[in-house]
């Protein structure tokens, strides 16, 4: 019994030194979080500066390569410096574009305004157009639109009538003017009553008629 207890003694000295680190399997034995998250903190990357140019995605260009990177749209040069990107002065919008891309180094226009609107409806350049009777237009190159309104003549009646289509208004009984509440037409004298004889003015067609006084036909009856 006493032999048997010498030998383990001798088991317990002799194991430790048996099992090498090397033996042990850290998988075995997985890290916590933290430790994970030191170590990939540690991750090292390649250093490129004095030698390329990475862009937003990650890419290397080699010293003198020209390339676009993610926040320009202008050509770059990569230098040993860095990038070094172009800054042209761009040609001015057009301003009746009404249409602009800016996918290229500068904007550019795809659509100018070609049209003129009015009252809602679109015209031509240089079409010409009767908004109204009255109303003579022209869409001009400037996008403008240019009204001419026309000025009608007195008429030379005292009732003119508006024809469609028609501008101006037409006399269809020819000149005429009131001797008190009837119309007379001009030219001829008219006898209004058993005691007047009227007629309109010469050219003054909205004037009153002058009339003058006969014997009166009832006072010859008598």
């Amino acid at each position: 019994m006493a032999l048997h207890i010498h030998e383990a003694w001798i088991l317990l000295f002799v194991l430790p030194g048996l099992v090498s680190p090397a033996a042990i399997n850290h998988e075995d034995y997985p890290a916590d979080e933290g430790d994970q998250a030191s170590s990939n903190d540690n991750l090292i990357f390649d250093d490129y500066r004095g030698k390329g140019c990475v862009d937003d995605s990650g890419f290397v260009y080699k010293l003198g390569e020209r390339f676009f990177p993610g926040h320009s749209n202008c050509p770059c040069v990569c230098t040993e410096d860095g990038p070094v990107c172009d800054q042209p002065e761009c040609p001015k919008i057009h301003p009746k574009c009404t249409k602009v891309e800016h996918n290229g180094c500068c904007p550019e226009c795809k659509e100018v305004k070609n049209f003129c609107e009015y009252h809602g409806k679109n015209y031509k350049i240089l079409e010409e157009f009767k908004p109204s009777p009255c109303e003579w237009c022209r869409c001009e190159p400037s996008n403008e639109v240019h009204c001419v309104v026309a000025d009608c003549a007195v008429p030379e009646c005292v009732n003119p009538v508006y024809e469609p289509e028609q501008c101006c208004p037409v006399c269809k009984n020819g000149p005429n003017c009131f001797a008190g509440t009837t119309i007379i037409p001009a030219g001829i004298e008219v006898k209004v009553d058993d005691c007047n004889i009227c007629h309109c003015h010469n050219g003054d067609w909205w004037k009153p008629a002058q009339c003058s006084k006969r014997e009166c036909q009832g006072k010859q009856a008598l």
